[in-house]
């Protein structure tokens, strides 16, 4: 998470003076996210002390008596940077309702959306569009679990899927903006878009097909993965030879929707999340790029500049980190338009184990690269959940029953599965430490009446506690 360079826009007080103050503005994935204060801030680590501790939260940024001067801005500037990074890659402080209740008010706040029942439409993989009743107060684990009523999907089975935020093209097709979080509201995520091509999509959150059979044992979950498995293969996600194709085409004019699947889990691809064509670095700078997510790896098919493709897997047990970059291209105010959505550019690096004692970067430079951050980080939960004999599985929480206002459906809230903390790496000779990956996607701008704006300096590393340092094959 990082500062622009942050400008003052003027107030009018009481008595015809006037006060300047400086806000900042939260950006994920290049969308405003929401607007803050200085006074905000401090209001959110003041609430963080009382409750953790001022031994536990990280010190903040004094105030000043006097009106700041331009270097003083941007010393403030860098101090709260780093302040919120500190507070998001604490485990205890960046998970914590505190901090994640207070995003979500800000962003309601920001975006002027009362809080009022309202019909959100969500879409499944078949293309069937389901409304549920929510409250636009409502946080990503509250609509997923309205969704899951709406379709009888028993609670157990609910941390299995996950809500997406997903750009529709006019063939039906979808690119995966991010994986919804905590500390967002879905239902002003995507209205504050102002696109109507901007959906929200339930798809399965894991990525071990094992996790199949679990699903399968209940009719609601059966009928959910098959129509994504349809969806996959009919979008050319998941590889099938001709007889394959005749097989497949065989079980489902039977009906055999398990047998389908199985069938399906032989195949090259799936359960694969495939993104929009890129650019690599690898195996040489400006290389055309298909990127594959799955069976915990990142899948390559790079076209080389003589025209060959070559195909090839980054496993993720091989990452030893990663991070996520942004840029947003600063104009003057005087010289351009103020208004219009600045082009952000994304991208995903990470440091791979080539070869024994052979560690190499590689970059993909995508407007999907938060979404590829993401899905790292999920295969790496993943993989640490399991070996730890853990469960995917999750109890109801019971809270929606206290909500005030009246719902058409009763429904109890489910926590979906939470990622597990991620190590973060400073430098490239870090020293890997247990932090919260859960605003890995999130910038922080400064509101500009010159409507300039840039991210700057900072990187977003991920370690990696699945790294396995062995093996000497190239990749």
């Amino acid at each position: 998470m990082h500062f622009s360079i942050p400008e003052t826009e003027t107030r009018a007080s009481g008595g015809g003076s006037s006060a300047a103050y400086v806000a900042y503005n939260i950006h994920v994935n290049g969308v405003l996210h929401c607007q803050v204060r200085y006074s905000q801030l401090l209001g959110l680590h003041e609430q963080l002390r009382k409750e953790y501790g001022a031994n536990v939260v990280p010190a903040f940024p004094p105030k000043k008596i006097f009106t700041l001067t331009p270097a003083e801005v941007e010393q403030r500037r860098e101090q709260l940077e780093k302040y919120m990074q500190a507070v998001r890659q604490d485990p205890l402080l960046g998970g914590s309702e505190i901090f994640n209740g207070f995003l979500r008010r800000a962003q309601q706040e920001t975006q002027q959306i009362p809080t009022e029942e309202v019909q959100l439409e969500v879409l499944l993989s078949s293309g069937q569009k389901v409304k549920v009743s929510i409250l636009t107060s409502d946080q990503t684990e509250e609509v997923l679990e309205a969704v899951a009523s709406k379709l009888d999907l028993p609670e157990d089975l609910i941390g299995y899927f996950h809500l997406f935020l997903v750009l529709e093209a006019k063939d039906g097709a979808f690119s995966f903006i991010r994986k919804l979080q905590e500390f967002e509201l879905p239902y002003v995520s995507v209205t504050s878009l102002h696109n109507p091509e901007y959906r929200i999509l339930l798809r399965k959150s894991y990525w071990d097909s094992a996790y199949d059979e679990d699903v399968m044992e209940q009719r609601v979950g059966l009928n959910l993965l098959y129509a994504q498995t349809v969806a996959d293969l009919e979008r050319g996600w998941i590889l099938a030879s001709k007889e394959q194709h005749r097989q497949l085409k065989s079980l489902q004019e039977k009906v055999s929707k398990k047998e389908f699947i199985r069938l399906a889990q032989t195949l090259k691809y799936y359960g694969y999340l495939k993104f929009d064509p890129c650019v690599t670095d690898f195996p040489e700078k400006g290389c055309h790029v298909l990127v594959g997510a799955g069976n915990s790896e990142l899948n390559f098919q790079v076209k080389l500049p003589n025209d060959q493709v070559k195909e090839g897997s980054f496993k993720v047990t091989r990452m030893r980190c990663w991070r996520v970059t942004s840029s947003v291209p600063l104009h003057n105010g005087t010289s351009g338009p103020t208004t219009g959505k600045p082009e952000v550019k994304l991208e995903l690096a990470f440091e791979y184990l080539m070869s024994k004692d052979r560690l190499q970067w590689v970059t993909i430079t995508s407007p999907q690269a938060i979404m590829l951050s993401i899905c790292l980080q999920s295969m790496v939960d993943e993989l640490m959940v399991k070996k730890a004999g853990g469960s995917i599985r999750k109890k109801s929480r019971g809270r929606r029953a206290n909500l005030t206002l009246q719902r058409s459906d009763s429904q109890q809230a489910v926590k979906s599965p939470p990622l597990l903390d991620s190590p973060d790496c400073s430098s490239r000779d870090c020293v890997v430490a247990k932090v919260s990956s859960k605003l890995g996607s999130v910038s922080l701008r400064a509101i500009s009446h010159s409507g300039s704006s840039a991210d700057i300096g900072t990187d977003d590393f991920h370690g990696n506690y699945a790294f396995e340092g062995i093996g000497d094959e190239d990749l």
